[in-house]
């Protein structure tokens, strides 16, 4: 394996382990470039584009500061291409807004200069 791509599966194989542990703001301050763009679905709401760490970073807290129990997970091992990678992700998990949800979704991510630069979410969610 080349150089590169042992840095995508270095970086891959850190966020899965960081992401299994639920160490989510560990895995953005440690993996991402600070003007990382953040996609969910196909983009096309509104709100569907998050740009830049602190952005982010908001984004993840108002989604933790929603969520009222974890009820179980999943995150798959990588699958590693030149510049991607993608993990399959997995969370049964209640909200304050929405209740009991369970949660299958596709991540992808691209990564540069051994920093993750974009992350999209691909997912569908059914109440529990």
């Amino acid at each position: 394996m080349d150089t590169k791509l042992n840095d995508i599966a270095a970086v891959a194989h850190r966020l899965v382990e960081l992401c299994r542990i639920g160490q989510y703001d560990q895995a953005q301050q440690e993996l991402y470039a600070e003007d990382a763009i953040s996609i969910e679905g196909d983009g096309q709401k509104p709100d569907a584009v998050t740009r830049g760490m602190a952005a982010i970073r908001e984004k993840g807290k108002q989604w933790a500061d929603n969520l009222v129990e974890v009820h179980g997970g999943s995150v798959s091992d990588p699958v590693i291409a030149d510049g991607w990678f993608s993990v399959a992700m997995g969370l049964d998990a209640t909200y304050k807004d929405m209740g009991r949800v369970a949660m299958k979704e596709i991540a992808v991510y691209q990564v540069r200069n051994g920093k993750i630069t974009h992350e999209q979410f691909f997912y569908n969610a059914e109440k529990a």
